[in-house]
């Protein structure tokens, strides 16, 4: 038998019964569409991401106070001092150091006149800006207080400088930052937000006053930026060993930006997977109304199967019928559940610019080839009771 003698029987078996054949292919279709709708929307979730967490910058090693051990009961967070402002000033005399940035967070009111606004408030260097890809708008930045106690400045994020002062210049303007008296030298430019953490709505003040304000008696974070020329792991090594000798024992943990954006982006791939497995839930309705289908299609056509065999056709011809017919069906709605997935996801984006859809070609092609899968597996059963019918009997059922 030709491969076009089995498409024209395959289509005309189809054809003959079109509305199980239609919701067969509609079950595979809404299947295929879910998958590739939530892996589409899952890696672009992913990318997005890494996007926003590669706009500070690719060359980057953050301290944090604390070091993790093992041993005991389990994972234990020791300190035996914390992270101060001296150790963050002392990494600027290593080679291919570009940046070093402080950093301590808190939260409180901001206040202007009779307008009182509470958002978050970061304590940091003069570098911070340029360490972090930041752009002022207007002004300069904190002052450098390596040389002493700094200067009550303070920079505004975007947001809060429209919501305090308006189309009003913040320029010189004094305000009060935790009760604490500030004059404003600086706005930085509207940034956005980067995983629900709006940048644009921060007040900056020198890391030093923010310690004092908040009552720490250490920092949270060092962020230190290198130049080309090293790698992240030699420059880590080198940060290590300057902390270590100042504090005499590794009490506190390193972690480059190529580690943290590998892992982000490990465990963003995992999730970009399992939110693809919900998705597949409904092709295994599909492949059970496939099995159901020909099951059915088996049982209807006993006495054609009967004469196919009379007339010579082996148990692979017959088998090979009707798993084809399974494949068919289930490439139909693969083809139909992408048709389907594309034009949702143009809706999406003309409705919802904002939100991240990244297209992968692989998905695509992943979601045709396993509706082909899903056909092939749901046919097989059916198809090898096909072939098993004893032609004499299967041509009396007539």
């Amino acid at each position: 038998m030709r491969i076009v003698d089995y498409l024209r029987l395959t289509l005309s078996s189809l054809r003959s019964s079109r509305m199980r054949s239609a919701l067969t292919i509609l079950g595979i279709a809404i299947g295929i569409c879910a998958v590739v709708l939530l892996t589409t929307l899952g890696e672009g979730l992913r990318l997005y991401v890494l996007e926003n967490f590669s706009q500070f910058g690719s060359r980057i090693v953050a301290i944090n106070p604390g070091k993790s051990q093992t041993g005991g009961t389990g994972g234990l967070l020791a300190s035996t001092r914390p992270l101060l402002v001296e150790d963050a000033w002392s990494l600027q005399q290593l080679p291919y150091v570009e940046f070093v940035v402080p950093v301590v967070q808190g939260s409180g009111a901001i206040e202007f006149g009779n307008r009182v606004r509470y958002t978050d408030i970061i304590g940091t260097g003069s570098d911070m800006a340029a360490a972090w890809r930041f752009e002022i708008a207007q002004g300069r930045t904190l002052p450098d207080s390596r040389g002493g106690y700094p200067q009550p400045w303070a920079m505004l994020g975007h947001k809060v400088k429209q919501e305090l002062f308006g189309e009003q210049s913040a320029l010189g303007q004094f305000i009060r930052v935790g009760g604490e008296r500030y004059r404003v030298v600086g706005v930085m430019a509207e940034k956005g937000q980067m995983l629900g953490f709006d940048l644009d709505d921060i007040v900056y003040i020198p890391v030093e006053r923010a310690l004092s304000l908040f009552n720490r008696p250490g920092l949270m974070e060092i962020d230190v930026t290198y130049r080309a020329g090293t790698t992240a792991q030699e420059m880590a090594e080198r940060i290590r060993q300057r902390l270590i000798a100042r504090h005499g024992v590794e009490d506190f943990s390193l972690i480059t930006q190529d580690e943290m954006l590998k892992s982000l982006d490990r465990i963003l791939a995992i999730l970009t997977v399992a939110i693809g497995g919900l998705g597949g839930i409904s092709l295994v309705v599909g492949a059970i109304g496939i099995v159901t289908i020909m099951v059915t299609t088996v049982h209807e056509r006993r006495a054609e199967i009967g004469l196919f065999r009379a007339i010579g056709a082996t148990r692979r011809q017959v088998m090979w019928l009707f798993l084809g017919e399974a494949i068919l069906l289930a490439l139909i709605g693969g083809l139909g559940g992408i048709l389907i997935s594309g034009l949702a996801l143009a809706v999406l984006t003309l409705a919802m610019p904002a939100l991240p859809i990244q297209l992968d070609p692989f998905y695509l092609l992943l979601a045709l080839t396993l509706s082909a899968l899903v056909g092939l597996v749901s046919g097989v059963l059916p198809a090898r009771r096909a072939a098993s019918l004893n032609p004499v009997l299967a041509l009396q059922s007539e």
